[in-house]
């Protein structure tokens, strides 16, 4: 059962990672030269349809594997080992992603225009790093912290 969920989580990540890349990489970059607003709506449309139902995935699945590891939740905060170290660190960057995603949607996207793109973009930017490293520290439950 922990691979089919450890699959599904990994599959979730891919998503939103990758989604979050290409937004990064490819998007992003035409939005700021071009400044066609209308393109990035386009594409967060297109992408919330799967990169919210993999970032839901991914926490439950994340959730779930962690309460494997360490049954105790107070555990995981208690920084006295590998595991909890890094479970802690995946928690912190959820928080950090779901604050981030949450000031975007309800402060920043409200009030897009050009004048405000460069800022949306800082937030775009800031949400696809948080993502690479859900990447990395989940990368290190398997080779280790050392």
């Amino acid at each position: 059962m922990l691979n089919h969920v450890l699959i599904a989580h990994l599959l979730g990540a891919t998503i939103w990672t990758g989604g979050h890349l290409i937004l990064t990489l490819v998007v992003l970059p035409k939005v700021l030269i071009t400044r066609n607003i209308e393109a990035l709506h386009q594409f967060e449309q297109q992408f919330e349809k799967v990169g919210m139902p993999a970032l839901i995935l991914q926490i439950g699945t994340g959730l779930w594997m962690a309460q494997r590891l360490l049954p105790d939740w107070h555990s995981w905060f208690a920084l006295d080992n590998d595991i909890s170290k890094l479970i802690a660190l995946k928690l912190a960057l959820l928080l950090t992603t779901v604050l981030v995603a949450l000031h975007a949607r309800f402060r920043v996207i409200p009030t897009l225009r050009d004048q405000t793109l460069n800022w949306f973009a800082v937030h775009i930017v800031t949400v696809t790093l948080l993502a690479v490293s859900f990447v990395v520290v989940g990368s290190l439950f398997r080779t280790g912290l050392s």
